[in-house]
């Protein structure tokens, strides 16, 4: 067969050209992959990064999974088994293949658990019940309280309120942060530095029988310095003409009238509510029904909270079960001085 220069430039032009078309489209092929690549490699990072700090989860499946849940948590910060209640901004982001902008991640802050200076204080005073109150109060789901007292306006004010603000429990938007010092009510200076933090500070003062209450400030001094003269020595400057020594501290708490004129001078009366330390006893559930109403709270603590034991003639806690679980008072004080107690508070 002859060589013909027309059959080879038939067969050898059209390879040619084949050649280079799978050449090029092998490098769109390889641009193309690279690109989806370097999407989908942008896409996934930057949310989940910021997602999987805050919940800790393993893949997109399971978050969108628990998206959908009934409920979710709103605190970010202290809670990793609940998912941001936002779902549908994560959602748009993931769409949107870009990170969180500085006002997106500020309203994420805004709305995680952050310390605040409390917005009411129980300030008094001392042996009138104020533990059982705080007790109760933290019973309530929109109450933060200090479980401690932090004695900050009276012996660490030159702390400064930062120092303060740290002391106080993590809350959320629409809880109330709460501290109790009994001494507050009748240290001098207590009420200008309240108002100073805040104007709007509303303030409980629980008040019992002065001479009940007085007894048990002595009860309980005497149980760590049993070798103190007796009650009535203190209490008497002259016994037989029945004259009263008022600068005994035990006497001067319980003169209630006299502290009040101080705080009269900075707060009105509408932001103090006096709460009965007899009636905490008595009627727990009408108490706190009073003081809810007074810090603006939902009704929440109720009769069913209570368990009254006639044992120790104290009203216990119910946990939410129902069952009594624990009483808010300490144990009974033995002795002379609590049967003299019971006397007096019944005469």
């Amino acid at each position: 067969m002859e060589y013909s220069p027309i059959l080879h430039n038939l067969h050898v032009v059209p390879s040619s050209h084949v050649k280079n078309k799978l050449f090029v489209f092998c490098i769109m092929l390889s641009l193309w992959v690279y690109m989806i690549y370097c999407c989908v490699g942008y896409c996934s990072t930057v949310p989940n990064l910021t997602y999987r700090s805050v919940n800790r989860h393993e893949n997109d499946s399971e978050i969108d999974n628990q998206d959908s849940s009934v409920g979710a948590s709103r605190d970010l910060l202290n809670n990793e088994n609940d998912l941001d209640s936002r779902g549908d901004e994560w959602d748009e982001i993931r769409g949107e293949a870009k990170a969180l902008d500085d006002n997106a991640m500020s309203g994420f802050l805004n709305e995680s658990e952050s310390k605040k200076l409390p917005q009411a204080i129980i300030i008094g005073v001392k042996k009138g019940g104020t533990r059982a109150l705080l007790e109760f109060l933290r019973l309530h789901p929109d109450i933060r309280a200090v479980g401690a007292e932090p004695h900050f306006f009276d012996r660490n004010y030159d702390k400064g309120l930062e120092w303060y603000r740290e002391l106080m429990p993590k809350s959320s938007e629409g809880q109330l942060t709460m501290e109790k010092t009994p001494s507050y009510y009748v240290t001098k200076e207590v009420p200008a530095r309240i108002y100073t933090m805040s104007k709007d500070t509303k303030l409980i003062v629980v008040v019992r029988d002065p001479v009940t209450r007085a007894i048990s400030d002595y009860t309980q001094t005497r149980s760590k310095k049993p070798d103190i003269p007796s009650f009535e020595s203190l209490t008497f400057k002259n016994i037989s003409a029945g004259l009263i020594d008022t600068t005994w501290s035990a006497v001067q708490i319980g003169m209630y009238a006299k502290h009040l004129e101080r705080w009269l001078q900075y707060f009105p009366t509408e932001q103090l509510l006096f709460v009965s330390g007899e009636r905490l006893i008595s009627d727990p559930a009408g108490e706190m029904a009073r003081v809810q109403d007074f810090l603006g709270l939902r009704r929440v603590v109720t009769e069913k909270h209570f368990h009254f034991n006639p044992a120790k003639g104290f009203p216990a806690l119910r946990d939410l079960r129902g069952t009594a679980s624990r009483t808010a008072w300490g144990k009974p004080k033995a002795g002379p001085i609590l049967i003299l107690t019971q006397r007096w508070s019944r005469g």
